[in-house]
């Protein structure tokens, strides 16, 4: 008999902590955000699991398309919960179009969980730096000096220069009957362009400097995901002052940190020598030390700068030229239609150049069609920094925004199969009538407002002439009849799940 009280006294003890604990669950984790104004309500949520709430559909491998059909299903403005941190789900054109014609300065920081003196996802670098003085300051550098044309032109025969090494690697492969991975020559050639514009010389392969760099690249992908998911949880867990990843991030921005002052120093004794630099670290470093600039930035800034530049701005232009090559292969109409294009402009006596791209006006509608089907970063994610409405819904204070580009560059009510590999459509008159601003955002490869990023003209031109340059000059062979076209996420990049790996074979002569 004692036994059984025993055992009745455990369970009646054990009943009583799950009652706590679910109590606490209740009001920790569902307790919704008020309305002070008590007259709007939130969007619309669609059914969610306990606790957790909607934090199953953002660790999918194919978070993208998940949401994508959480949307198709409840409509293109959706509430979401992880735990108690509320998101708000953008899906369509006509939303995204009111959020950054009404709200964009107020969706124009991250909020994301910036961890302030690493190089890596730290608040120096422009991506996660708050609106301000800082981050308008850096815009403007980017604008008026980096990447402004007149830059551009400078560092054509750099680009140039970049493309004819990445046609001859290539070459050199058909030659021996080698196939080639397309990511990995695109990223050797956009990494080297990147180094040689940004710095004025590329990273040694002889002595391990490039090989160290693309494995801190590697690592800063794996732990962007990571950071994603940080970020959202950033409220509890800062309640609970719970650091995660800290120790993993600061030792990759440690070392990008080493590498990155051996070459300040190498660049500021150059410049002491009476060397006349035009890169982008000139331009940084003339702005660090001009007493009288509008900001003060600091050794830092331009450090995350160049993070950023390496781990930003390498991937997206891969990517998106690994998808188009593969839409291109699976689709032996077009490819045809665009080599006819080159043949015609550019003809077989010279390797085409990017001066050339704008009388290619169907090699760039190629390039659009793959951004629009592929967008490197198909999740776009902001803050909410005050409490708005949008279509008579209420949004409160710091919520998390995601505008699903991907989702939005898919919808069928603002495009005509939308599935479907058209680059036709980018050619017709219909794209005269793009004009209209709500159209416009319709189309989001290189995001949205005054965030969006301001590197989205160099991007296409690495990516038309990379594409350019496979199809003039080669044949492609593939296993099978058809590239596997395969999604996933890396990082918060979308990636192919078999990477493009295919045979050159030359079709013209060779270029000196």
């Amino acid at each position: 008999m004692a036994a059984i009280i025993t055992v009745d006294f455990q369970n009646c003890f054990i009943f009583i902590l799950l009652c706590l604990f679910s109590l606490f669950c209740y009001s920790f984790f569902f307790k919704k955000p008020k309305d002070s104004r008590g007259f709007s309500e939130l969007p619309p949520s669609p059914p969610s699991l306990p606790i957790i709430g909607h934090l199953h559909l953002l660790l999918s491998s194919i978070t993208h398309k998940s949401l994508q059909k959480l949307s198709s299903k409840y409509g293109p403005l959706l509430h979401l919960r992880i735990f108690n941190v509320p998101i708000i789900l953008v899906s369509s054109a006509s939303v995204a179009y009111e959020i950054f014609r009404s709200h964009d300065v107020n969706v124009s920081s991250r909020g994301g969980a910036a961890i302030d003196e690493s190089l890596v996802f730290g608040y120096s670098g422009i991506i996660n730096a708050p609106y301000g003085d800082y981050w308008k300051f850096m815009k403007k550098l980017i604008a008026t000096k980096l990447l402004r044309p007149q830059s551009l032109e400078r560092s054509k025969g750099i680009r140039g220069e970049e493309l004819m090494r990445f046609y001859n690697s290539i070459l050199d492969k058909a030659k021996m009957n080698e196939s080639v991975e397309i990511s990995k020559e695109v990223m050797k050639l956009v990494n080297n362009t990147l180094c040689r514009m940004s710095m004025g010389r590329m990273f040694s392969e002889e002595n391990g400097e490039a090989e160290k760099v693309r494995g801190l690249v590697d690592e800063s992908y794996a732990l962007t995901k990571k950071m994603f998911l940080v970020a959202l949880l950033r409220r509890p867990l800062k309640k609970f002052r719970i650091p995660l990843f800290v120790k993993e991030i600061m030792s990759v921005s440690d070392k990008f940190d080493e590498l990155l002052e051996r070459i300040l120093v190498e660049h500021k004794e150059k410049l002491q020598e009476g060397y006349q630099g035009t890169d982008m670290m000139d331009v940084l470093l003339a702005a660090y030390g001009d007493e009288n600039a509008e900001y003060k930035i600091t050794r830092n800034h331009i450090k995350s700068f160049f993070v950023e530049l390496f781990v930003g701005g390498t991937d997206t232009s891969v990517q998106t030229t690994q998808w188009t090559m593969a839409e291109i292969m699976n689709n032996p109409n077009i490819l045809e239609r665009v080599r006819e294009e080159i043949d015609s402009i550019v003809g077989k006596k010279r390797l085409i150049q990017e001066t050339d791209l704008p009388n290619l006006p169907y090699l760039q509608a190629v390039v659009k069609e793959g951004l629009r089907l592929h967008p490197p970063g198909p999740l776009l994610v902001r803050t909410f920094q005050e409490r708005c409405e949008i279509k008579g819904f209420y949004i409160p204070e710091k919520t998390t925004l995601i505008i699903n580009a991907y989702a939005v560059m898919r919808d069928p009510d603002s495009w005509e199969d939308p599935d479907e590999f058209k680059p036709e459509r980018f050619l017709s008159s219909s794209s005269a009538q793009e004009g209209e601003k709500e159209q416009a955002f319709k189309y989001l490869p290189f995001g949205g407002g005054r965030r969006g990023c301001p590197g989205g003209n160099l991007a296409s031109i690495f990516v038309g002439t990379a594409i350019a340059v496979m199809v003039q000059c080669f044949d492609w062979k593939i296993k099978g009849d058809k590239v596997n076209m395969e999604e996933t996420i890396e990082g918060m990049n979308l990636s192919m799940v078999q990477p493009l790996n295919c045979s050159p074979v030359p079709r013209t002569l060779s270029f000196s």
